[in-house]
């Protein structure tokens, strides 16, 4: 099919890679114009431009599709369908209507729980046990189309968002070719979400991601592990912001924030029960063991976080 992937993050690469390798026709690749990044703020192009121009392919930047000249652009290319992957822009009515058989989006969730923009961090965090990958006829709402395709994933006590994030990329990676496979047979059949259950899967702000000691230790948990790598949850230690990469519910208790063990093992007290913190990060140091990072780094039994 002749076809148009919008896409910005890592997690759109692997979709286009398998679009690429399934001889679709890619009239062009819209991402997000390169950002300032670095301690030179030198412009970075986004990981789905660096691999569209890798392959040749004609990549296309608008800051929105506001006017008329980028409408018109758009509709022009003649498309079949346009694929959305975590693109990060609104596409008005307009764009969503110039393709043949529309725009499909993938998204990271299991629709319509976690509409928006950080589904997977949001299912852990939350504590949800299962996720998936759906494809979704675009309409003008956030995230509200029928669902076309669906696949669920377990997630476990061991996920980090990380770790979900790549087995997810791969289940939207053979998603999305099954799915035109399917448009171009007229076999896809629409399913309208469900009314109920609807939650919004907000951008995580830097003050979200400090940890409340005074929650459950099972809520911290989830908190850690569902911000981990990034923008990874963190609290303050001897004066330093350290982050917890990963973490384990642990037996303990005591007034929350306090160090209940603090030699090969890092355990902080909860509301309830208490966490094992198992992976820490200091600003400008590299991830570390709790017993690596102890012995440059001590924290004593009984302070408080």
């Amino acid at each position: 099919m002749r076809l148009a992937f919008m896409g910005t993050p890592e997690f759109s690469v692997s979709v286009l890679a398998e679009l690429v390798a399934a001889g679709h026709e890619i009239a062009a690749v819209y991402t997000r114009a390169p950002q300032p990044s670095g301690r030179g703020h030198k412009l970075t192009p986004s990981p789905v431009h660096r691999f569209a121009e890798s392959f040749g392919l004609d990549v296309k930047t608008p800051k929105n599709f506001k006017s008329a000249e980028e409408r018109a652009a758009f509709a022009a290319l003649d498309l079949d369908v346009a694929v959305v992957v975590a693109y990060g822009l609104i596409l008005p009515q307009a764009v969503l209507d110039a393709p043949r058989h529309g725009c499909l989006n993938l998204h990271a969730s299991l629709l319509p729980r976690w509409r928006g923009a950080a589904p997977i961090q949001r299912a852990i965090m939350a504590g949800d046990a299962v996720t998936g990958v759906q494809v979704m006829q675009m309409e003008a709402g956030l995230d509200t189309g029928p669902v076309l395709l669906s696949e669920s994933v377990s997630i476990t006590k061991e996920d980090t968002a990380g770790a979900l994030h790549d087995r997810l990329a791969g289940v939207a990676a053979q998603l999305a070719p099954r799915a035109l496979a399917a448009l171009d047979r007229g076999a896809l059949v629409e399913t309208p979400q469900a009314e109920s259950g609807v939650t919004y899967a907000h951008k995580i702000s830097p003050a979200e991601a400090r940890i409340d000691w005074a929650k459950p230790a099972e809520a911290v948990d989830c908190h850690i592990r569902g911000l981990s790598p990034f923008p990874g949850a963190w609290f303050e230690a001897g004066g330093a912001r350290v982050k917890a990469l990963f973490s384990h519910v642990a037996d303990g208790k005591g007034a929350p924030g306090t160090i209940l063990d603090a030699d090969e093992k890092l355990i902080v007290a909860c509301g309830e029960n208490a966490i094992e913190l198992v992976m820490l990060q200091r600003a400008g140091k590299k991830a570390q063991s709790a017993g690596e990072f102890l012995r440059g780094f001590p924290m004593p039994q009984g302070d408080l976080l």
